[in-house]
């Protein structure tokens, strides 16, 4: 069986719960995906990540070409430490125009399961705190 070719997308580790970060070129992946590296999440992938179904379950990792790698801007490409796989808990769509109040919750279909998601301004400087809280909110939701 052929794997699904890589999404656009950064990804990093909290807590051992893999997050991804999906927006336009520019958008901030690899700047959030940095704040929250320093924050004490790890490294997944950047830019480009692989998703793995396995049961019930999905996972990320990073294609064998850019593995521990991340783009810093104005730095070039960085070796960072890395998890080689995480499972995904949540999604987080970057963009600006965020709901102040969002009325429903919202989730992304990958691999045909429904992952929760969240919509981020990515260069607000409280955006790691967010995607933290989110992360928190998804893993105490039954």
């Amino acid at each position: 069986m052929m794997q699904p070719p890589p999404i656009h997308a950064t990804c990093i580790s909290v807590g051992g719960h893999a997050v991804l970060i999906q927006g336009a070129s520019g958008s901030g992946k690899s700047d959030l995906a940095l704040r929250l590296i320093d924050r004490g999440a790890i490294l997944v992938s950047d830019d480009y990540t692989l998703i793995k179904r396995r049961a019930d379950r999905l996972f990320a990792s990073a294609p064998a070409t850019i593995v521990g790698k991340l783009e810093v801007r104005g730095l070039g490409i960085i070796a960072v430490p890395y998890a080689d796989e995480a499972a995904i808990a949540l999604h987080i769509c970057l963009g600006e125009n965020v709901e102040r109040f969002p009325m429903t919750k919202k989730t992304r279909k990958f691999e045909g399961i429904d992952v929760a998601s969240v919509h981020i301004a990515a260069h607000e400087a409280s955006a790691p705190i967010k995607v933290e809280m989110a992360l928190k909110q998804v893993l105490e939701t039954p």
